[in-house]
């Protein structure tokens, strides 16, 4: 097996199904196969994590595109939520960070 560029996948390095990750980037020349497989990413379920980014290599535009599962968004920001519930509902949270500093 040949070794990739810096930042670019091969199909063997791909997630399987049961192992879908929360968080993804993926990079690759700027091509019809990249488009590929956001399209597949997006089939799966993930959206689009910001903005594309695209990079010249001296050789060509390498392109790279963060996606994410709408699940991971929504326990972060539960979470989140939970943490700013907690601080809003803690009267005492100030007395506790300074505990034991005069």
């Amino acid at each position: 097996m040949t070794d990739a560029p810096a930042g670019v996948t091969l199909p063997s390095q791909q997630d399987t199904p049961e192992e879908k990750l929360s968080y993804r980037l993926i990079t690759g020349p700027d091509d019809r196969a990249f488009c590929e497989r956001i399209s597949a990413a997006l089939a799966e379920g993930y959206v689009l994590h910001g903005s594309p980014a695209a990079a010249y290599n001296g050789i060509n535009v390498v392109v790279a595109q963060a996606l994410v599962l709408p699940a991971a968004i929504a326990s972060a920001d539960a979470a989140v939520a939970t943490a700013v519930d907690r601080l809003d509902s803690d009267d005492d949270v100030n007395a506790e960070a300074f505990e034991g500093h005069a």
